[in-house]
């Protein structure tokens, strides 16, 4: 089921506005589980689980940005 441009704009708010920062609370709470690990190990885990956040959600993302293909010009 493919989602139309409008939807793909609504998700890709809600992700950004409420879904990011609840996964960076997460992200945080996993390197404290860690016990303040070395910095360069702290700095691999940010940026690796800052990778993986976006994985899921790349298909929302697509072309969110390009003007809508539907609308009348």
């Amino acid at each position: 089921m493919a989602l139309g441009y409008k939807a793909r704009r609504r998700w890709s708010l809600v992700i950004l506005l409420i879904g990011l920062p609840l996964y960076i609370v997460v992200a945080v709470t996993i390197v404290n589980w860690l016990e303040r690990p070395r910095f360069i190990v702290e700095v691999l885990v940010y940026l690796v689980l800052g990778f993986l956040w976006v994985l899921p959600f790349k298909f929302v993302f697509q072309g969110v940005g390009k003007a809508d293909p539907d609308a009348e010009e």
